[in-house]
């Protein structure tokens, strides 16, 4: 689920303006990208990469990294599983769920792990990244021994400016992504830095509605290092969808409150706002 220097990158939708822009800053930060699919533009060239039609066609590739929309996603998915990569990353939102379903299904019996959907991506700071966050800015990136996991990706690159000012870098960056069925949780994404011998500490964000938090928290009683959280939502109303991941509490034990109690029982640090993490970090002896 880490991101590493030496993964190859295949990118879905390569030749579209997006993916242009962070594919060429991608390959300029060192990530491993051997090239892109875009059905119909088959045995072409693009930003010096060769674009195939389709996954059978293309070089070995340990990452799909999907710029494609929702109702693309599960062809591209469907395509990318064929060829049997590490992880399958989806940036789209709002994926409908009945082709997310599919995708599930498909990737379980593949063995591949999927990030997303309405997901920002991975980081690692130094090495490389894939998706949509800005890893080559150094105010917001910088190696370090903290991990990161994010629903939101906005909110996730706060923070790790916050943490940069405060004199802390990043082991690695995991965008789980925010729509209704991801395919990588927060839980997920600590137990990964849990095993990652470069990450001393992790910092969870997290939001109103669903249990991912609370199943985080199950997980984090058991942990060897320390965790600190911030839950976006504190403020909101019962039923109301909240900015663009759609944030809501639709049930008991989805609210701010609940996710709270759980975090604090199981041992981490719960700020109040994002700008007190460096603080908890260093109370936890980070």
């Amino acid at each position: 689920m880490i991101l590493r220097a030496e993964d190859r990158v295949a990118v879905w939708g390569i030749t579209g303006r997006q993916a242009s822009f962070w594919t060429e800053r991608m390959i300029a930060y060192g990530t491993c990208v051997v090239g892109g699919i875009n059905p119909a533009r088959p045995g072409t060239s693009h930003l010096g990469l060769p674009v195939w039609g389709r996954a059978a066609e293309a070089e070995r590739f340990d990452v799909a990294l999907l710029f494609v929309p929702p109702a693309a996603v599960r062809e591209a998915t469907l395509d990318a599983l064929s060829a049997r990569p590490r992880t399958v990353i989806i940036l789209a939102e709002h994926v409908p769920l009945h082709d997310m379903m599919i995708v599930h299904v498909a990737a379980r019996r593949a063995g591949v792990r999927i990030i997303g959907a309405n997901t920002a991506g991975l980081v690692t700071p130094g090495a490389a990244f894939a998706g949509i966050m800005p890893a080559f800015n150094d105010r917001i990136f910088r190696p370090g021994r903290v991990g990161v996991v994010s629903r939101s990706g906005s909110l996730g690159a706060l923070v790790c400016l916050n943490l940069v000012r405060a004199g802390y870098g990043q082991s690695a960056f995991i965008g789980v992504g925010g729509d209704t069925l991801p395919g990588t949780t927060s839980r997920d994404a600590l137990e990964a830095l849990e095993a990652d011998p470069r990450t001393a500490a992790a910092v969870l964000l997290g939001e109103i509605g669903g249990g991912m938090e609370q199943e985080a928290a199950a997980f984090v009683r058991g942990m060897s290092k320390p965790v600190v959280a911030f839950i976006a939502g504190a403020a909101a109303p019962p039923g109301k969808r909240m900015g663009h991941a759609g944030a809501i509490i639709g049930a008991a034990g989805e609210g701010y409150a609940a996710k709270r109690q759980a975090l604090e029982a199981a041992g981490a640090i719960v700020v109040a706002t994002p700008g007190e993490l460096p603080a908890a970090l260093h109370d936890k002896g980070i």
